[in-house]
């Protein structure tokens, strides 16, 4: 897995889970697709994990403690004052 993106492991692993649930294929190749499925999972746990140290390293502040900050999903999608009329 040493190119492996994490866009083309969760394509693979949407792929594998298709497969094993539309069913018709040998014992063996379900256990290979499911110990494929496994790896692409816990790399992109993995990969998961780093984007998230990475937020609490960037949402430090000057003493090194946390900010913490609740996220808005709605807001997320209205740009950067959280409003829809654009107001901060």
């Amino acid at each position: 897995m040493t190119n492996l993106t994490f866009e083309k492991a969760l394509t693979d692993l949407e792929q594998i889970v298709a497969r094993l649930e539309k069913g018709g294929i040998s014992l063996n190749e379900s256990l290979a697709l499911f110990e494929k499925g496994v790896k692409m999972a816990r790399f992109l746990r993995g990969e998961l994990d780093k984007a998230e140290r990475k937020v609490e390293i960037l949402l430090k502040d000057e003493k090194g403690g946390l900010v913490a900050e609740e996220f808005d999903a709605a807001g997320a999608d209205e740009g950067e004052t959280g409003k829809e009329d654009g107001t901060p």
